[in-house]
């Protein structure tokens, strides 16, 4: 990337990153805890969905009377599969039930992962060419995120939060480097529209079927929780984010390092959750390899395979 195009990509990453950022705490508090369930899990990964998805449609319409609208084309419907599976299944459904039982500040370490994740598909997609240093720093700071794991769990045993929040990271990151690829076909806005609105036939009756039986029984800072994450963290964060992944994937990705300690800040005044000095550091650590992985080449290496 040239220097502009660098900071653009910079800049647009770090504004979906911080709506990202709020995702843990807010669906910690949508779900509640084991001893105090509120929304069903699976109603807040469709319902959240579902809800983005009727704004989409609005989206779309907008676009089409603007004269903007691009409707995919057969080739493109597979990456919006892909990408669907990441972001409207996989990752919010996972991190749902992982939050049912550990702390979203335990979350937001563990979701440091998502950028090694990302920095591997992106540069094998994009065809991209990251230097050993770059791949360093990566691993480096995964490797913290597990270490902060196994010290969590008291030992090598992961339990089933941990492993919840490994393939949330996973899929994750197959649902943003397909978003990335159809960014610049699509733009950024009209990726994530089409994504929700196809998703639409399966994101409604399964929110219905999982819906409160009595809605007023639900405390109203779940329902603050459920609306953050149908809003911000499934809609308007992906107008950034993918927009950044189609600048630069792979360099970008590191950005979300930088997530863990966010989140970790927003965990205490939106989920009254306390932050001990361990998670801090690891915390700490982790983004430390932002700035080492920042100043690390990373080269092109030719047309997107």
């Amino acid at each position: 990337m040239n220097s502009q195009q660098d900071r653009q990509a910079l800049l647009w990453g770090l504004v979906g990153v911080t709506l990202f950022a709020a995702t843990l705490p807010m669906t910690r508090l949508a779900v509640g805890t084991a001893e105090a369930p509120q929304l069903s899990p699976w109603f807040v990964t469709f319902g959240r969905a579902a809800v983005a998805g009727v704004l989409s449609i609005a989206y779309l319409l907008w676009q089409r009377a603007q004269g903007r609208l691009r409707v995919p084309n057969r080739a493109e419907w597979p990456l919006i599969g892909i990408t669907a599976f990441g972001v409207i299944v996989g990752f919010p459904l996972f991190l749902a039930l992982a939050l049912r039982h550990v702390p979203s500040t335990h979350g937001a370490v563990v979701t440091a992962l998502l950028p090694l994740s990302t920095a591997v598909l992106g540069a094998l997609w994009f065809r991209q060419r990251p230097s050993a240093g770059f791949w360093a720093c990566a691993v480096l700071g995964s490797g913290l995120v597990l270490a902060y794991m196994v010290w969590r769990a008291g030992g090598f045993y992961l339990g089933a939060a941990n492993i919840y929040l490994i393939i949330a990271m996973t899929t994750g990151a197959f649902g943003y480097i397909g978003g990335a690829r159809l960014t610049p076909r699509l733009g950024a806005e009209q990726v994530i529209c089409w994504v929700l609105v196809s998703c639409l036939p399966l994101t409604l009756p399964i929110a219905w079927l999982f819906a409160p039986a009595d809605f007023l029984a639900i405390a109203g800072m779940s329902w603050l929780g459920f609306g953050y994450v149908a809003l911000f963290s499934m809609w308007i964060g992906f107008f950034a984010w993918y927009r950044a992944l189609a600048l630069g994937a792979v360099r970008v990705s590191q950005i979300q390092l930088v997530q863990p300690f966010l989140s970790l800040l927003f965990a205490v005044p939106l989920a009254g959750e306390q932050l001990d000095m361990v998670t801090l550091v690891f915390a700490l650590a982790v983004i430390a390899t932002v700035y080492m992985g920042k100043k690390m080449p990373v080269h092109a290496a030719g047309a997107p395979a």
